[in-house]
């Protein structure tokens, strides 16, 4: 080994950059994933026609002027998978998060992508931690929303999903990341 890689392995960060690049690809899938979760819905398309075309033509690529970060593809592939797959499944539980005069078909196409993706993950992906799901899908929600009311809402329909799908997740400080 050579005396800068052992001087690069030995500072503090050093190793953390794959980690950080890690994170980052898969934000940029779950961003993805609501983006194709609402292409999905808009158009009626064939989910693995989206998904190749999101892999394509916009995961990592830039796309109007925009540079989107590489994803973890297959993250993004199994959120969309297992979302179309447990549509069912993941709306009801969003539904029963929701106050009774404002059901799931009246909410704006965005947040039903968004609740989703992160019920897709929620349900179908127990090893990611609760608090990292909900965490990184209320990033998503500011790439869309900016009133403070609008982001309560999702965090709140985020929490109660949870709470649900994963009833010991948020209060078992070993499994809530």
């Amino acid at each position: 080994m050579s005396e800068k890689s052992k001087q690069e392995e030995a500072r503090p960060g050093a190793r953390s950059a794959p980690r950080r690049d890690g994170r980052l690809a898969r934000s940029a899938s779950r961003l993805g994933a609501v983006q194709a979760l609402y292409q999905l819905e808009i158009t009626g398309a064939d989910w693995r026609a989206v998904v190749q075309e999101f892999i394509e033509h916009r995961l990592g690529q830039e796309v109007e002027g925009q540079q989107y970060h590489k994803a973890d593809i297959p993250h993004f592939r199994r959120t969309i998978e297992f979302a179309v797959m447990n549509q069912a499944k993941i709306d009801q539980l969003t539904d029963r998060a929701l106050v009774k005069s404002w059901p799931l078909g009246r909410l704006d196409p965005i947040l039903r992508a968004l609740f989703r993706a992160a019920g897709a993950e929620m349900t179908g992906r127990p090893e990611i931690p609760a608090r990292v799901v909900i965490g990184e899908y209320m990033d998503v929600a500011r790439a869309f929303f900016t009133e403070k009311r609008e982001l309560g809402f999702v965090n709140a329909v985020l929490d109660q999903v949870m709470r649900e799908a994963r009833p010991d997740a948020l209060s078992d400080p070993r499994r809530s990341g």
